[in-house]
C-alpha cells in the first residue's frame, strides 16, 4: 500500500469556497481513482495550509494521482498546491 501526501495553501479570505471546493471537487475526484482506498483530508487551525493522506492499493496507482493532483486544482481556486509526495506505507493503527 502506498500513499499519497499532498500540502495546499488556502486563501484564508475565500475559505468558506475553499471548504465547498474540497467537498464538491476533491474528494469526489480522489474517490474516483483507481486503486483509491481512503483519504483524510485536514486543515491547518489558523486555516492558512491544509495536508490530505490519500491511500492506494500501489505504488502506481498512487503515483497516477498524484500526478493529476500536481496540476492543482481549476483556475482561480482559493487553494494552491504546495506539494504532492507518494510515500510507501509501513504501518497503521
Amino acid at each position: 500500500m502506498h500513499a499519497m501526501v499532498g500540502e495546499v495553501e488556502i486563501d484564508t479570505s475565500r475559505a468558506d469556497e475553499a471548504h465547498e471546493l474540497l467537498q464538491t471537487f476533491t474528494v469526489p475526484t480522489a474517490k474516483s481513482q483507481p486503486g483509491f482506498i481512503s483519504g483524510t483530508w485536514v486543515r491547518r487551525l489558523d486555516g492558512k495550509r491544509g495536508r490530505s493522506i490519500l491511500l492506494f492499493e500501489s505504488e502506481e496507482t498512487a503515483r497516477a494521482c498524484a500526478e493529476i493532483a500536481s496540476q492543482g486544482p481549476p483556475p482561480g481556486a482559493p487553494v494552491k498546491v504546495v506539494s504532492m509526495e507518494v510515500y510507501e506505507v509501513m504501518a497503521q493503527a
